[in-house]
């Protein structure tokens, strides 16, 4: 019952992969780059280019399950070499972006619901994992803080519930052995909505130094994000971010309503990752 898990580099894929490794599961890790990847020990390692059908028959050779990372280029042919492989189920890492009312115009909800249509027209078992905003996004503020600057943002009082990127990985590794949300659709946060101001408050307050907030226009931050975003999906994050000012995110499913164990909180991601943000 070996289980391929693409997107292992990725900080949730490799939690996934080495959660699996760790109860002594099959598990085979895939990556574009397979000569660059370092699995753990004992864990075979497979080029899987998610838009480059060419990969996928090597890689889904034996495999019943599936970790995937969404990817709407070549999909179709990833479900059909999944099925002609015997896969029998799926666990999909998407994006809360497809319950959007504009999700099929929106980039990042387009993104993401063509890979679910394309699972759900298909003869495999799927699990979706919706995941709502990342804790782990914040590192985007790591140059900034690290130099003794402010950290700019648009819309400062945008309210999220940011998702440890680990609970997530729970969630994975409980669908893919058979526990609970096998089989469903469900959108995963963080258990606490957060403006991204507070954010930042509980990052100086981890770090133990003030770092201020500085609020930009838009049309700044369409400027900078520009720099290493395509523009599309810059102006959904942002309209998505001033949306969010209306109040508190809603909190939907997390590993406490789902596994019966608590969240982790953002401040147990800020914790951990605070040498990210250590001055330089």
């Amino acid at each position: 019952m070996t289980v391929l898990v693409t997107g292992a580099r990725g900080r949730v894929g490799r939690a996934v992969l080495d959660r699996l490794h760790a109860e002594g599961l099959p598990v085979r890790a895939a990556s574009a780059r397979p000569d660059r990847f370092a699995a753990p020990e004992g864990v075979p390692v497979v080029e899987l280019v998610l838009n480059r059908p060419g990969t996928f028959r090597a890689a889904l050779e034996g495999v019943r399950q599936v970790f995937l990372y969404p990817e709407p280029a070549g999909v179709d042919a990833f479900v059909a070499a999944a099925e002609a492989a015997g896969v029998e189920h799926v666990v999909l890492l998407s994006s809360a972006s497809v319950l959007a009312p504009d999700a099929e115009s929106d980039p990042l909800g387009a993104h993401n619901l063509a890979v679910e249509r394309a699972l759900a027209a298909s003869g495999l078992g799927t699990t979706l994992l919706r995941a709502d905003a990342f804790a782990s996004n914040a590192l985007g503020w790591a140059r900034p803080i690290g130099a003794g600057l402010p950290v700019e943002l648009p819309y400062p009082e945008a309210h999220l519930a940011p998702i440890h990127p680990a609970d997530v990985a729970d969630v994975a590794v409980a669908a893919l052995t058979g526990g609970e949300p096998r089989g469903r659709a469900v959108t995963l946060t963080g258990g606490q909505s957060l403006t991204l101001r507070a954010q930042v408050g509980v990052l100086a307050r981890v770090l133990g130094r003030e770092v201020a907030v500085e609020t930009i226009s838009r049309a700044e931050a369409e400027r900078q994000m520009s720099r290493f975003m395509p523009a599309p999906l810059v102006g959904s994050l942002l309209s998505f971010w001033s949306a969010a000012t209306a109040g508190p995110a809603a909190v939907g499913d997390t590993t406490r309503s789902l596994l019966g164990t608590p969240e982790r909180t953002f401040h147990q991601w800020a914790v951990e990752n605070a040498a990210a943000f250590a001055e330089n």
